[in-house]
């Protein structure tokens, strides 16, 4: 505690004679879910200002992909939102997807469909565990890495990697799934059916875990819609609005599926939403799984992009050719710009792509729906206890690979 120069501006406390005290917490603490400094300003208890200061993890991300060429951005993508980045990968390969306009076969967009809601609910698991757990509950959090574990084992049958998975690609995927997949997906939904059942047990009606979110972290609908706020934090506060529904891609519009809102826009209805929403995503893998063809290609059919099966009619000779073209060179694109968001985890989750026709993006700029979320601490917590930041730090979701980028 200090009274000093607010290093991201203010005035200085001990000069007006002010009785605040001013509070870093941060940029290492186990409760920010990544490197980030938060600057408070206290009197007594009571958060009077509040400064969220991002950047420690910045890596530029995006000015490294002005560099490479549209193949090679694809692992970058993991590294932002660590948590989901399947979801991460697959905006990137279909904003590009649009650029080049590819088409994508139907077995490839199906798994697609189900990984993607996987990895919805794996990021979820860790919003929940984590959440709950910085409230004071740690049970819940080794429940929910349990369960996750079983979908990191998915993705490990895939694509042989746990977590920066890269198995999308454009103009489809890596490889087709693994014998077994089916099976092993259509148990994880039977049992993750249960394992929600007890997670509401334990947490839903806990009286200090309600107390300790009901009324906090309150953000109306006009203030989530004027702050910019996508996914389930918009949700929360009652705003029906999903990508998945509204501007479907793939194949959601052929899925049963709801939007759950919140009330009030409170932590506990954006709690509430969040756990709705992983029993959405189990409702929708299982219909994804019974529309899954059993057989078809999971690449385009378009050897200016995707690297061609050795089961093609073509020459050893021709193949490698073909294939040293696409390292060394890349492809080319159509001159022009587009932008693609889907539905993450976290919110929106968009790329804008600025083409000169080369084999490298003019330009990339990444939606990051954590960055934008994260600006509304302040409305969040001033007024509030300084107990009451650690709760709006969780409700909101945030990963800092995505924030700094």
């Amino acid at each position: 505690m200090q009274n000093v120069v607010n290093p991201v501006g203010g005035d200085n406390l001990q000069e007006k004679g002010d009785r605040r005290m001013r509070l870093s917490i941060g940029p290492h603490h186990p409760s920010t879910h990544g490197v980030l400094q938060v600057i408070v300003d206290l009197e007594g208890e009571t958060i009077v200002r509040c400064d969220p200061v991002p950047g420690y993890l910045h890596r530029g991300t995006e000015k490294l992909a002005e560099n490479k060429y549209y193949s090679q951005i694809l692992p970058l993508t993991d590294r932002l939102d660590y948590m989901s980045p399947f979801n991460n990968n697959l905006a990137y390969t279909m904003a590009v997807e649009k650029l080049v306009g590819v088409e994508v076969p139907e077995r490839a967009q199906w798994i697609r469909v189900i990984l993607s809601e996987l990895q919805r609910i794996a990021s979820h698991l860790i919003w929940f565990g984590t959440h709950v757990m910085d409230i004071g509950a740690i049970t819940p959090f080794l429940w929910a890495t349990r369960d996750r574990e079983t979908i990191m084992d998915i993705f490990e049958m895939c694509s042989g990697a746990r977590l920066t998975v890269s198995y999308t690609r454009i103009g489809g995927l890596m490889s087709d799934v693994p014998p077994g997949f089916n099976e092993k997906v259509h148990e994880f939904t039977e049992l993750f059916h249960k394992a929600l059942k007890d997670y509401h047990k334990v947490v839903t009606k806990n009286p200090i875990f309600m107390s300790r979110t009901q009324g906090v972290g309150v953000v109306t609908a006009e203030e989530a819609i004027q702050y910019g706020f996508t996914g389930p934090s918009l949700r929360g506060s009652g705003v029906e609005w999903d990508l998945r529904k509204h501007e479907p891609y793939m194949y959601y519009d052929q899925l049963d599926f709801e939007i759950p809102l919140g009330a009030t826009g409170d932590s506990y209805d954006r709690y509430l939403v969040r756990m709705e929403e992983m029993e959405q995503s189990n409702r929708i893998i299982q219909q994804a799984l019974a529309k899954l063809p059993s057989k078809g290609s999971v690449k385009a059919d378009d050897p200016k992009i995707v690297l061609p099966d050795k089961e093609l009619s073509m020459t050893r000779a021709e193949e490698m050719q073909r294939h040293f073209y696409q390292v060394i060179h890349g492809f080319p694109t159509p001159v022009g710009e587009c932008y693609f968001g889907l539905e993450g985890p976290k919110g929106e989750l968009g790329f804008y792509i600025i083409s000169d026709g080369s084999p490298r993006p003019y330009r990339l700029k990444i939606r990051a729906p954590s960055y934008v979320n994260l600006q509304a601490l302040p409305l969040m917590t001033e007024g509030r206890m300084i107990a009451d930041l650690i709760t709006c730090i969780g409700t909101i979701d945030i990963v800092l690979g995505e924030v700094d980028r």
